[in-house]
């Protein structure tokens, strides 16, 4: 510890309530801080790991270690400063999310992602932000984080006191429900640290049950295998046939257990401007998506988390959906013969990973 530092500067009340006070200056929404052993949660963790759930995310496995232990990501961390930033944007309404879900030619892209790329939102503020804190109790050490390396983000979130373990493994707080983000300031500061939150699922398993795909295994249990947010964003190979019926018109990511969630009715909105539509991504149709151009997908997408995955990726999932719209009974014999065409046209000139999708979805040849 900085020899700068007294115990008695670092317990003053003064200082905390500086700090979530400046925390809210920074657009974050709640601050707690906890230490770093994480406890169970290694093991639970290196059990999910061994039983492959998650996927083709290697770089899971990879740096389990590292994520055992923020002392070892970080040498000479103490603390972790926990925040949450919430991302509801004010013109987002759950009812009408559910409403496109049932509508085979809307795409739906998760809500999370309609904005700019939290990444780099969150980061930036996050940077400034241990700046001023800096400058209020002088040097020290720090690395700031969001969902950008091998951390329990979640667990230590948590033990924070930022909310409560939901059944479909997302945090939940009684503010926010579980539409925010999260970030991390690790540091070699003994600041006091928070208690825990407790449980509030009760017996609820609303999650569980509306799970499309049955990613949800078992409360507090998730195959990352199966879950459309990762065969969606992650999964970089062909999505497996036992999914695509399920996959619906979910083109990127799925929010279908945060909308059935009954905390979410007291999700609070952000005034964010970064977290605002963009692109008229909450209410394009497949076709209108299928149009673009790869140019056009790198532009429109610059500065987005959709733009991670790819052009081909992005086609993938589109043509799934388009698949699926083809084989509704909801779409009328015009917009099905437009969906035959596009990608009819597409075939011949599509990569390997999309013409297989692409071939799969013309089997619902519209009538």
């Amino acid at each position: 510890m900085p020899s700068s530092f007294t115990s008695g500067q670092l317990d003053d009340a003064n200082l905390r309530d500086w700090l979530l006070a400046q925390a809210k200056l920074f657009g974050f929404d709640g601050l707690r801080i906890t230490d770093t052993h994480l406890g169970v949660a290694t093991e639970r963790l290196n059990e999910w790991l061994l039983e492959g759930r998650h996927g083709q995310m290697e770089y899971m496995a990879r740096h389990a270690n590292l994520r055992s232990d923020p002392q070892m990501l970080v040498p000479g961390t103490v603390r972790v400063i926990c925040v949450t930033m919430n991302y509801l944007s004010p013109s987002i309404d759950f009812d009408l999310e559910w409403e496109r879900i049932s509508n085979p030619s809307a795409a739906v892209v998760s809500m999370y992602a309609r904005g700019r790329d939290y990444h780099k939102v969150l980061r930036n503020r996050l940077q400034d932000y241990a700046k001023a804190i800096e400058d209020r109790i002088g040097s020290f050490g720090y690395r700031v984080f969001t969902d950008s390396a091998p951390l329990m983000e979640v667990e230590l979130a948590r033990k924070a006191g930022l909310g409560w373990r939901g059944k479909h493994t997302l945090l939940l707080n009684r503010e926010s429900g579980s539409t925010f983000f999260l970030g991390e300031i690790l540091i070699d500061v003994p600041l006091p640290i928070d208690q825990e939150e407790e449980s509030h699922c009760g017996t609820c398993t609303a999650c569980i049950d509306v799970c499309p795909t049955q990613a949800i295994t078992a409360p507090y249990q998730l195959d990352a295998r199966r879950c459309i947010s990762y065969l969606t964003i992650e999964n970089p190979d062909a999505i497996p046939v036992e999914f695509r019926r399920a996959m619906g018109n979910r083109v990127y990511g799925c929010d279908d257990c945060q909308l059935i969630c009954p905390w979410n009715k007291f999700a609070k909105r952000t005034q964010l401007p970064d977290f605002a539509e963009r692109h008229g991504l909450g209410r394009a149709s497949l076709l209108h998506l299928w149009s673009w151009t790869q140019a056009e997908f790198e532009q429109r997408h610059e500065g987005s988390a959709i733009r991670r995955i790819g052009y081909s990726r992005w086609r993938r999932n589109l043509a799934v959906a388009m698949g699926n719209a083809l084989a509704s009974g909801e779409v009328n014999a015009t917009e099905k013969d437009l969906i035959h065409q596009e990608l009819s046209k597409a075939l011949d000139h599509s990569d390997a990973l999309v013409a297989e999708h692409i071939q799969w979805a013309l089997a619902f040849t519209p009538i």
